[in-house]
C-alpha cells in the first residue's frame, strides 16, 4: 500500500492494486464522482481505461488527480492554471509526470524497510 501524500496528509494511502473505480477514486482523492469525469475532459493527463461503460483508473491517474486537486483547491490556480501548469512543468520532460509515483513508491519502500527491521 502506497503511504499517505506528504502534501496532502488528510488523503488515505493509496493501496497497491491495478484499477479503481470511480468511487474508490473519489474516496481516495475527496472529490466527488462528477468532477472526476469533468476533469478527464479538462486534462489530458488523466486517462482511465473504459471498459463496459466503467472507468478504471490506474495508480499514476490518483497522484495525478490528487496534484490536480492541490492546484485547484490549495495552490489557488484555475483550471487553466492548472492545465498550463502540467503543459509547462510535466508537458517538456514525458516522465516527470510519474515522478510523484516514484516518490510515493520510495516512501512505501522505506517503510517496510523500516518494518522489516523493527520485525513488526
Amino acid at each position: 500500500m502506497l503511504t499517505a501524500d506528504p502534501t496532502q496528509p488528510d488523503l488515505p494511502a493509496i493501496p497497491s492494486k491495478r484499477y479503481f473505480t470511480i468511487g474508490e477514486v473519489s474516496s481516495l482523492c475527496d472529490v466527488k464522482a462528477h468532477v472526476l469525469r469533468y476533469w478527464e475532459q479538462e486534462f489530458e493527463q488523466i486517462k482511465p481505461v473504459k471498459r463496459n461503460n466503467r472507468r478504471y483508473y490506474q495508480q499514476q491517474d490518483i497522484v495525478i488527480i490528487r496534484q490536480i486537486k492541490d492546484l485547484l483547491h490549495n495552490q489557488g490556480y484555475t483550471i487553466n492554471g492548472a492545465r498550463q501548469w502540467f503543459s509547462s512543468e510535466q508537458g517538456s520532460d514525458e516522465s516527470a509526470r510519474y515522478r510523484q509515483v516514484i516518490r510515493q513508491t520510495i516512501i512505501e519502500l522505506e517503510e517496510i524497510l523500516k518494518t522489516l527491521k523493527t520485525g513488526s
